[in-house]
């Protein structure tokens, strides 16, 4: 089944090496925000099936983006799938009751992304 993803990070050539990835690999529909600002209009108006977020943004950072979300009914049903290049095992409890689905680490294998994307989302379907 065909999924839409939202893809919010700050730097253009991981935001375009991941909706590559996700388009060849599974011929989802992919969404682009280059800030968590951003990600918070494009969550709402095109309601994907998961956001991929990533923590460490100027502004508007993964942790604030995340709250807005969780805090609008009209997205906070959306799982989110942080990722980071720098997750402390001290932050790791703190991330965790954030109430995401996953945390992903980078750097990630764009073609392989699709697949641990559908394993979180089942995993969720299940509970």
């Amino acid at each position: 089944m065909s999924k839409c993803v939202l893809i919010v990070d700050d730097e253009e050539d991981v935001r375009a090496i991941t909706q590559m990835g996700l388009e060849m690999a599974a011929g989802w529909t992919v969404l682009t925000a280059s800030s968590g600002q951003e990600a918070l209009v494009v969550a709402a108006s095109n309601q994907p099936d998961v956001i991929l977020l990533d923590m460490m943004m100027p502004d508007m950072d993964g942790r604030a983006t995340l709250q807005q979300l969780k805090a609008n009914p009209i997205t906070q049903h959306i799982p989110v799938i942080l990722v980071t290049a720098k997750v402390q095992p001290s932050e790791e409890q703190s991330i965790a009751l954030l109430g995401i689905a996953a945390v992903f680490a980078k750097p990630f294998r764009p073609l392989k992304l699709a697949d641990e994307i559908s394993s979180v989302l089942s995993s969720i379907a299940k509970t």
